[in-house]
Formats: C-alpha cells, structure tokens, sequence
C-alpha cells in the first residue's frame, strides 16, 4: 500500500510531522487526542486505507513533530490553522475529517469556520464542551470504590496530582473509562508516554483526564452546534470518560448526524470492539459518498 511520510512548515516557524497511506477515493484526514497525544494510538486506523488515503499528523508540541518551549501557543485557534495549513500543503481539497477526543474539538471548533470540502464529519468519543464533560467525568469519580473517590479527593484538595497514591488511584478511572483491555496496546502505551508531563496538556487540559483546569476549561460550543450542516457520525463507548449523555448533545444539536454506542467500549472503541469501529466508520464514508454522487 502507498505510504509517505514527511514533515510540514506552520505558520510559526516550526514543523510537524505527518503520514499519509493509502491513495484513491476521498481522503479521510485525523485530528489526534490529548491535545499532546499524538497519532500513536489511532494506528489502528491504518485499516480505513483499503478505499481511500488516510491522513495522520502529530499536532505541533507532541509526537514526531517539533516541540517548542513556548506555552503560548498551546491554543485551540493556533490548532485550527494547523488543520488548514496541513490540508494546504498536501492538496486534501476534499476530506472525511475525524476528531477523537480532544481532536473531536479540535474538529468542531475547525467546522465553525465554515471550511470548504469537508464532505463528512466523525466525532468519536468527545464532547460539544468541557463543562458537560467535566460534571460527566465527576459523576463517574463518585461512581469508584468509596476508598478510591476519598483518595482521588483528598490529593486533588491538596493539589497534589503527582503523589503516588493519588496515580494509583487515578488509574481505576483510566481502567473503567479510558481502555477497558486488561493489556493496553502498544501504541496506546506510546501515546501515554507522550502525555506525561507534555507542556500541551498540561497547558490546555490540566494534570490528567478529569482534572480540567487549562485554558481548555471554559471551552462550549453546545449553543453553535446547529451551524455544522455536513454528514455528521458521533461514535461513544459505554464506559466512556466522555459518555453517551455527551455524545446524544452533540446527536440533539447537529441536525445532520446519527450516533452509535459501542456497548462494550469506553472511550477507545477502536481497540477494544475494533471490527465493529472500523466497519462503522468505513460504511458511514461510503454511504455519504454515494450519496453525494
């Protein structure tokens, strides 16, 4: 399969890296979680490349792409012409745009600049802003054993995120609402490591996944949701850190869009009930595809 790699000048002096498989049919473009995750964990999706080029790039700060000591510019507006510079240097005219998690806003907020050629929209496993997803995230922190929700509380009042006992108990969280998998897959451990202690997520999130206290925390566009008119596909698992409750706003809000649950999935449906995803998302392409034909 044809495979190219390559790096990309922003705006700003700097690079990123990105990938590119696949060729024929209409470009299916990813926007990477975290905000610092980097592609790693999205992999995966390599499969979608059987009918039509794939596209992944690490934004800038994370991954394979420069890494700047600079904190401000870990903003979403800088993010948002990132996806424009990247579809202006490699010719993506037309694209299938999926955002998971943070890139899920990273897409919406890329979509209400009314952005010529995107032919489809996926959001998987996001949200249409942090508010609703932080009340989420604190329902399902009083949902864990007793003994962990005092732990977690009892660190997060003295603001102490790094205390051993506090991660220990964070990862009960991760286990039921990040990768329900008893082993994480190798690319989802490359993201983690990316994540830690990464300025991006620290500056834009906060100290972990549930603890939004960056320059992200403010962050809604439940109100302007009606002005996303294209195909839209919102995809949330289960167990999901950001729930189902998260995903029906965005299904109530865009007029254009239908919602599927992974009934045995949390917030990576793409490794944990793989099949099903990447057959969702494929048909979801094909069928808007042949409809605009």
């Amino acid at each position: 399969m044809k495979t190219e790699q390559g790096r990309i000048s922003v705006e700003d002096g700097h690079q990123i890296w990105y990938r590119r498989i696949g060729n024929g049919g209409i470009p299916l473009l990813m926007l990477h979680g975290g905000p610092g995750a980097g592609h790693d964990y999205l992999e995966p999706l390599d499969h979608l490349a059987a009918n039509r080029p794939v596209v992944f790039y690490d934004q800038l700060g994370c991954g394979q792409s420069d890494q700047p000591d600079d904190r401000t510019l870990w903003r979403i507006e800088r993010f948002v012409a990132e996806v424009d510079t990247v579809r202006q240097a490699l010719g993506l005219e037309q694209i299938h745009l999926l955002g998971q998690s943070w890139g899920g806003w990273l897409a919406i907020e890329y979509m209400l600049t009314a952005p010529k050629g995107v032919v489809s929209l996926i959001l998987s496993s996001t949200s249409a802003g942090i508010p609703q997803f932080v009340a989420e995230a604190n329902r399902l922190k009083s949902e864990l054993p007793p003994a962990v929700t005092a732990t977690m509380q009892r660190y997060e009042a003295a603001g102490d995120y790094r205390h051993p006992e506090y991660v220990e108990a964070s990862q009960e969280f991760y286990r039921r609402h990040v990768c329900r998998l008893v082993e994480w897959p190798e690319p989802l451990l490359r993201t983690m490591a990316n994540v830690a202690d990464n300025p991006v997520y620290e500056t834009m999130n906060g100290p972990n996944e549930f603890t939004v206290i960056g320059n992200l925390k403010d962050w809604d566009r439940t109100d302007r949701l009606s002005e996303i008119t294209v195909p839209t596909l919102i995809t949330v698992g289960r167990y999901d850190e950001l729930t189902p409750a998260c995903a029906e706003t965005l299904h109530q809000g865009i007029s254009n869009a239908q919602m599927v649950v992974f009934e045995e999935s949390s917030h990576l449906a793409h490794f944990e009930e793989p099949e099903k995803y990447l057959q969702t998302v494929a048909d979801f392409m094909a069928k808007v595809e042949r409809e605009k034909d």
